[in-house]
Order: C-alpha cells, then structure tokens, then sequence
C-alpha cells in the first residue's frame, strides 16, 4: 500500500503542476476549480500520512504559476499569500483549536468574516497617492506588471482621498460581474470563439495580455480586501473601514464576529443569498480580527495561520472507481453502478455514480482503479463526468458487459433491448425484480407507504406474506406482528400508514406501477389527458391504427399519441402494459383495496406549454421549479423534443442545451423564467 501510495504522489505532483501552468501561465483552463481543489486535497492528505515526502519546492508548495516571460517581473515588497480551505464547520473548529494552542493563553479571539471573490488577485501600489504600478501574485515573490490594464478598471482609484501615507500597498481582486460573463460568452458564442469558464477565467484573460484597450472593453470590476502600510490600525476590519475612508470599493457582506459559532452563521447567512450574488464566490475567508495576534500567528510554507478560506459544497470532484457492479431495476433494465471511494461533493458524501448503459462506458472509456471527476448538479444522482487517464494504473483493462446477470434469475441471460443503449434480463419475474417494484411501490413517489421500506418489503416477500402489491392493503395487525423485530407499536405504525396509502392520487397510482418509460411527468401527463383509470385502460386497450398512404397521420394516431409529450415508444409501452392479461388481473385486485383521486384539470396561463430543466438553478430546486409550472397548466418534461416550448438553462447545462438548439427550442435563463413565472 505504501509502494502504491507514494507512486499516487508522483502522479499527482505531475498531473497538479500541468493544471496550474494551464492555469496561471498559459491562461487555458483545462479543468474546473472544484476538481483541482479535489485533487491537491487528495496530495495533502497522502502528504500528510507520508510527511517525509513533503517538498517545499513541488507545485502545490507555490502559490500561482511562474510570471509570464512577455510582462515585466514585479518583486512583491510583502509575499502575497494563499490560503488554507476548510470544507465543512469541523474543518473551522479544527483550525480555531491549532491557533489557540499557538497563542498566549486567555488570548481574546475576535472574526472578521468576508466573502472570497472568484477573480485575479492583484496588488497595487500608491506614491503620495498616486497609482504608481500594479502587479498580479505571480509566484506570491514576484508578480506581473500589469499597472496599464488595470488603469482601465473605474473602480480602482489612481488618486486616493486624503488623508493618506507617503507609501501603501493596497491588496484586493480584480474580476467581472456574472452579468458580464454571461454577455462576454454570448458574444463569444455568436463569433465561434471559445467560451470563457468562470469570472476568474475572463479577468486573468483581460489583465494579462499586452493590449489594455480589450481590458477596458471588458469592464472589468476592483475589489479591496487588504492593505500594507505605517497606519496604526488594531483590527482587520479597521482596514476594510480605512480602505472606503482612501476611496476604495469593499465588499458590503462582511461581519465582525465575536467567536466561531457567530462566523458560522453569517457563512449560513451569506449561502442563501449566493445563488443570486452578482460576481464569482466560492467561499468565505474568516480571519483573526486582531492584528498583533496575526502578527503572532505568522504563515506556516504558502498560508497565513490566522485567515482560512471556508468553502461552499463542490460541485464536482476527484475520486477513484474500486468496482463497477450491474443492477437490476424493476422493469429488468440493466444499471452500470461505479462503487467508488468516498468522497464530498455537493454537500454530502458518495460513495457510488451511476454509469447508466454499457455505451456510456465504452464512451467514457471508465475502468476499475481509474481516476474521475464526479459532478453532482441538484438534486441529481452523481455522474461521472470524465476520466483522468494521466492516472490510470499501468496495467488497467477495459471493462467488458456480462453476458448474464445471476440477479435475472433462471440462467441470467440478458438482451439488448432493440433501439436503445440499455441491456434487461430476459427472464421477467426474477425475484430481484420482484423486490425492486415493491421497493418502488412504497416509495415516496408513489404509495409513499411509512415505515415500509426496503428491508421490511423484502421480509414480508420473503415470508410470503405479499406476492402482488393488493396484498399489501389485506395485512392485519397480527400478520406483521409475527415479523422480526417488530413490537406493537411499530406494527401499529405501519399498519396506519397502510390504511392512510389506500386513498392515492391518479398520477402516483401510475407511478407504483412500474410500467417501463413511465416516470413522473409522464404519469402527470396521463393523469391530465384522462378523467379516471377507467377511461385510460379503456382507451389504450383500444388497438393502434397502422397509418396507410394517402391519410392524415395525426388522425390515425392513438389516443396517447395525441398528448403532446408522450411519443410513440412511450405510448406502445402503455398499450402493452395495459393490454397483458397479468398485469390487468393484477391492476383489478388492487383496485379493489384503494380509492383513486382524479386530477382536476384547470387552464392557466402556461396551459399547454411543456418546459424542460436542465443545469442546477439558484432560486429553486428543480422539483420546485416543476411544480411552479404544472401549478400554471404548464407540463415539466425530462428530455427536449420538437414538442418542448422552453428549455430553461441553469448552471452546468448538460447536453440537453445543445439538443434544444439543434430543435429550435426556446432557450431561457433562470432569470427570465422567474419573470414568465410571476408576469
């Protein structure tokens, strides 16, 4: 494990060092922030199980990247920093007890908490108050001169208020609103040009070219966070006061805090209004308020003890597959599932990605012992984005599908269902399924039976006590109290909550029932084109007209066709569903033991409109987003179609933008949906 580890290091020095000169020098982006942060955790981690490893002169012991050759080299009077991260409130507390042991003791600790801007940080110096040279951190010794670029930016002074010292070094972020970036890649977009990343990505592309006429056409933003000068100033926050005193722009959102817990809040605080934040931020930087205590505290190799950087839930991170395992759903469709090691990403660990279909592997070309980024947008299950094949093990193999899958019961044997990715057992009422379709009756999405989750469906199957889902609502009292480990009261418990499942709306009906290529919305759509259950098997049991030359297609097309939504893949699953003896025999026994709710249709002023979701939107979950328009008449559809209305485009877009242009679709902004929303 040793021997395996330290090559880990190697490799991830190598690949850490590449993403920063793509970074800092060349000013091309290869990855996100949030999956470079996720690989130097990973190195800190290693480097601290291993210390002897630890090099001062490796690429993660620097600050940025080297000058550019093509500016002039600045040598910085005071090192520009960089700081230490904290990822979760533990990791702040963790960090308060190392501090206190290095300061005297009844030390009083104040906060001084501030948002940390997602742009160039830059330093700037001032002669009798004047603006004399600027320069970017650089190596965080020696910089760029960059004084002609950031003369074009308004907000940065070249004359400060009086009164002021002879010689002060003024420290802030230079960097573009959200605005701005999203103009900049339309812009972009139109021309063919490449699209800019982040805010940091535009403003280290403005600052650091030779011509500050592009700079100016930027618009680019200043913001002054620090400065280094002969006042005799107590407190950090007294230099944010003394930085709007020499007329300077400073962040409104700040907070003098008198303990952790107060630091904690406002970072609370601050999350909730972030989504609609007018610049880049990925955090919040809490610092020792006391300036002699700073002084105290020092900077252990690249960071200041006395500041940390708290930052948000990533997006995306790094992590390693150990094994890919294939499940079977309830319809007996096969599920690629990558077991991975733990890692945080969007606010909670995971431990599993979904790889969806053996083409989405071979196009990832993901295998067991490989390195990849992992994203989370909303509410979704984590997908794996890429692989970083720089460190793949040497003796890696491809993954190969099974020919068979034990779980289908039988002889395992699968097919590949015609027309699609997917592989399903050919066996269709393999126990595993069984077990899966309970599992998804009770769900919350459909019978939302409490107390009756996975491992109790699995007895009450396992002890014979169900074999079709009415048999759930004919269970007295004492059939579950001779289960395992149930007392009286949690018998009692389910048992009301069985009773409370009896009355159940249409389109959660049509849900439990796992009818394959019918999700949620498809079930909203069924339940708002048909009055009752009746009338939908009456209709679908009705045959579907085969079109003949010469006739208008729509008029021959069945009755589930004409919603418009619904497609013909998903109107023939219906029709079979409905018309296998079974499954009708089935849907009669249930329907004798639960009382159906009908949709009241009502028109609103998105009747008839469908939208599709795609990215993860600030105001809103999607979940939210979707009842907000089915509140309106609209519909909420999971894939773009020559029938969707609107696509609505929130952060990390997937390919459904791309699908939607192609289309022709309309393509919103959160911003503007919000306003068709509430006009």
């Amino acid at each position: 494990m040793e021997k395996q580890d330290k090559k880990r290091i190697k490799k991830l020095r190598k690949e850490i060092a590449k993403f920063r000169r793509a970074y800092h020098v060349e000013n091309r982006p290869d990855i996100t922030d949030d999956v470079y942060e996720s690989l130097a955790r990973e190195l800190k981690a290693l480097l601290e199980k291993y210390p002897e490893l630890d090099d001062p002169n490796a690429p993660e012991n620097r600050v940025a990247g080297k000058p550019l050759d093509k500016f002039i080299k600045v040598k910085h009077k005071v090192r520009m920093l960089s700081l230490n991260d904290a990822f979760s409130y533990q990791e702040l507390y963790d960090w308060e007890k190392r501090i206190k042991k290095l300061l005297p003791k009844g030390s009083s600790l104040n906060y001084f908490c501030e948002v940390k801007f997602d742009g160039l940080a830059v330093s700037l110096i001032y002669l009798n108050g004047k603006f004399t040279q600027g320069a970017t951190r650089g190596d965080g010794l020696v910089g760029e001169d960059i004084t002609q670029n950031l003369r074009t930016i308004n907000s940065i002074p070249l004359s400060l208020h009086a009164p002021f010292p002879k010689y002060i070094e003024i420290r802030g972020e230079a960097l573009v609103s959200k605005k701005t970036l999203e103009k900049l890649n339309l812009e972009n977009k139109k021309e063919g040009k490449s699209l800019f990343a982040n805010t940091r990505n535009v403003a280290a592309g403005s600052l650091r070219q030779l011509d500050p006429w592009l700079a100016a056409e930027r618009k680019l933003d200043f913001f002054a966070y620090d400065l280094y000068d002969s006042l005799a100033l107590e407190t950090h926050s007294e230099k944010h006061e003394m930085l709007r005193k020499l007329g300077f722009q400073v962040e409104k959102m700040e907070a003098k805090c008198e303990n952790l817990e107060k630091s904690i809040t406002f970072i609370k605080k601050f999350e909730k209004v972030r989504p609609n934040f007018p610049f880049g931020t990925d955090g919040i930087v809490v610092s020792l308020d006391d300036l002699k205590l700073q002084e105290v505290l020092g900077a252990v190799g690249k960071a200041p003890r006395f500041m940390v950087a708290f930052k948000y839930p990533a997006e995306r991170a790094t992590t390693v597959i150990k094994g890919i395992i294939v499940n079977v759903g309830r319809t007996g469709v096969l599920t690629p599932v990558a077991h991975l090691r733990p890692v945080l990403v969007a606010g909670s660990t995971v431990s599993r990605a979904t790889l969806h279909n053996e083409d989405e592997i071979k196009r990832l070309d993901v295998r067991v012992g490989d390195t990849v980024i992992l994203q989370k947008a909303g509410d979704v299950i984590p997908d794996i984005v890429s692989v970083v094949t720089e460190l793949r093990p040497a003796k890696s193999k491809p993954y190969v599908f099974p020919t068979t899958v034990s779980q289908c019961g039988g002889d395992g044997r699968i097919e590949r269902i015609p027309g699609q990715a997917a592989w399903r057992c050919v066996s269709k009422d393999s126990f595993e399924q069984q077990k899966r379709k309970f599992h998804h009756f009770v769900s919350k999405k459909a019978f939302d039976i409490n107390d009756c989750g996975p491992k109790v469906v699995d007895v009450l199957l396992k002890e014979g006590l169900v074999s079709e889902y009415a048999d759930i609502f004919t269970l007295k009292m004492g059939d579950l109290l001779a289960l395992p480990r149930f007392a009286e009261k949690s018998a009692e418990n389910l048992f009301n909550a069985i009773q409370k499942a009896r009355q159940v709306s249409l389109p959660r009906l049509l849900v439990g029932l796992s009818i394959p290529q019918v999700g949620e919305e498809t079930a909203i759509l069924l339940a708002q084109n048909f009055k009752t259950i009746e009338e939908l098997r009456r209709k679908v049991g009705e045959p579907i007209p085969t079109p003949t030359p010469g006739r208008d297609v729509g008029a021959e097309a069945s009755a589930l066709e004409k919603i418009s939504g619904i497609g013909p893949i998903v109107a023939q699953s219906v029709v079979d569903f409905f018309n296998i003896k079974e499954n009708k025999k089935m849907l009669d026994n249930l329907l004798r033991e639960i009382s159906v709710e009908h949709m009241e249709t009502s028109g609103g002023k998105l009747s008839g409109k469908i939208f599709v979701l795609t990215g993860t939107l600030k105001s809103m979950s999607r979940d939210e987003a979707k009842e907000k328009i089915r509140g309106l008449g609209g519909s909420a559809s999971e894939s773009v179609s020559k029938e969707t209305d609107y696509l609505v485009v929130g952060e990390s877009a997937g390919s459904k933008y791309k699908k939607a242009e192609e289309l022709g679709v309309a393509i919103l902004t959160e911003e503007e949906f919000l306003k068709i929303l509430t006009k």
